[in-house]
């Protein structure tokens, strides 16, 4: 398969953000851990053993510790530099290192998008739980800065008279729902969360997306960089079609969450078609029924 994303270049620019903190700039990761624990809220059982998969912080790890559901929790990431000196593992990204059937829960926070093969991920995700383990995850998904997106697309065009991808493609919610169930994950789930960021220009945009090690890593990116007069234009047509009545511009980040179960016999199992007692004409003509 030809990889989408720039490994090395992705976990270069997450050292380099890591190396160099700008405080805020992890607002994201932080929106993911609340809802996070908020949906781990809602699930009516303890975990004896969880991993929490790439998140390149603690924070999943500590929504995990805090929610006081979890016994084990082992952190994996794919450089020693994320995990600061704390107990953890380090294995490739994409690698899930662990035993079949060795963890009950499962937990990935926005690493999937950068990953070339997220089906295969997703399948080693569910051979590492226990029947009736749980996965949750979130990822940055389609729309994802499509302001961005569409801004340097025309201003590329307008002055080179075409364009190069800029912009890493992203996941959409429906085709998440579909991986969960290629990989053999029962009760699957997916929905999307748009959160809408407001910047003063382009340019403290890009500033985050650098303090958040997120600018492009894609393999097939332009080599071509940046021009001052490139990102000028970009940045008035991302003005001109993007801004509130107070001159700022908006910014969007659409975080899919998926979830899914290892299957277990235990499990609710949807009805075998036709072996409903009562049909649907019958309860509608006969509202009592009801």
């Amino acid at each position: 398969m030809q990889p989408l994303i720039d490994t090395p270049l992705w976990l270069a620019h997450k050292r380099r953000a890591l190396a160099r903190p700008v405080g805020g700039a992890d607002f994201l990761m932080q929106r993911a851990a609340e809802d996070l624990a908020d949906r781990l809220g809602a699930v009516e059982r303890k975990f004896a053993r969880a991993a929490t998969l790439f998140c390149q912080t603690p924070a999943a790890a500590d929504v995990l510790a805090e929610s006081g559901k979890v016994t084990e929790i082992v952190r994996v990431e794919a450089d020693p530099a994320f995990l600061a000196g704390l107990q953890g593992l380090v294995a490739p990204l994409e690698a899930v290192p662990f035993e079949p059937e060795s963890l009950d829960l499962v937990v990935s926070l926005l690493s999937l998008q950068a990953m070339n093969d997220i089906p295969g991920m997703l399948v080693q995700i569910r051979r590492s739980l226990r029947p009736d383990g749980l996965f949750l995850g979130a990822f940055a998904g389609a729309g994802t800065l499509s302001e961005l997106r569409e801004s340097l697309l025309a201003a590329e065009t307008e002055l080179y008279g075409g364009a190069s991808p800029r912009v890493i493609p992203f996941t959409d919610v429906r085709d998440a729902g579909a991986l969960l169930q290629r990989a053999g994950l029962a009760l699957p789930v997916a929905d999307v969360e748009t959160v809408t960021v407001r910047y003063d220009t382009l340019f403290d945009l890009v500033a985050d997306l650098r303090a958040m090690g997120e600018t492009s890593a894609l393999v097939d990116r332009s080599r071509r960089p940046g021009t001052r007069r490139l990102l000028a234009r970009a940045a008035e047509i991302y003005a001109e079609r993007f801004s509130d009545a107070d001159g700022r511009v908006r910014a969007s980040f659409s975080i899919v969450w998926m979830s899914g179960w290892a299957p277990d016999a235990s499990q609710q199992k949807p009805l075998k078609p036709g072996s409903a007692k009562v049909s649907l004409k019958t309860i509608l003509e006969n509202p009592d029924r009801r």
